[in-house]
């Protein structure tokens, strides 16, 4: 059986960075932009319109919370979703083939996967190391000034934006709150330490339990 890192991070909080550096050190693929592009296939749709329900690309997690504001629900498949106001892919196609996809890399290879609510898909996959980066808001406004050259309104609109998005994703899809310790093996303050040390962490923890 393939060992998988699902890491769950906030915006601000390095994960596209300290991702990579895990998947580096333990010899795995990391697993983000893949994702939607498989979905794309497997649906026989184009990559655009499979990036309109991504919760790691501004336009889908524009629609992701826009969506999770609407009302009225309906069950679709046991299971409380959205109907989307618009496009060719049904929300419900969406989750089942991006599920698919991660529990398909958690079977037949392993890898780092960033997002996605991994950590929820893959929850007491014995193989599965789960992480959550986060940090104090002012650490991840500093980082994202930055890294992004922004100016502090810009920078705050930006991570309000993101977080209540990706926040939204998870609630909307499986009604989960993301923050939620007990969804994760392990939990970091990724403003705190260096990249580079939140690596070596990870990639400790997954050595011991992978």
């Amino acid at each position: 059986m393939a060992g998988v890192v699902t890491v769950s991070a906030t915006f601000g909080a390095r994960g596209s960075i300290i991702g990579p550096a895990v998947a580096e050190r333990l010899g795995t693929p990391f697993v983000d932009r893949a994702i939607p592009t498989a979905v794309a296939a497997e649906i026989g749709c184009t990559l655009e319109e499979a990036l309109d329900y991504d919760d790691r690309t501004a336009h889908g997690l524009g629609r992701i919370l826009s969506s999770a504001a609407r009302l009225p629900n309906v069950a679709l498949g046991g299971m409380d979703t959205y109907l989307p106001e618009r496009g060719l892919v049904p929300e419900e196609e969406f989750l089942v083939r991006t599920e698919q996809v991660i529990r398909e890399i958690a079977e037949h290879g392993g890898g780092v996967i960033l997002g996605r609510a991994s950590q929820l898909v893959l929850a007491g996959h014995p193989a599965a190391l789960h992480v959550r980066l986060d940090g104090p808001r002012k650490r991840r406004l500093a980082d994202i000034r930055e890294s992004m050259d922004l100016s502090a309104q810009e920078a705050e609109r930006l991570l309000d934006d993101n977080d209540r998005a990706r926040t939204a994703y998870v609630r909307h899809f499986y009604r989960a709150d993301p923050t939620d310790p007990a969804l994760y093996d392990l939990v970091i303050d990724s403003t705190r330490l260096a990249a580079a040390a939140c690596a070596d962490i990870i990639v400790t923890a997954a050595r011991a339990i992978l």
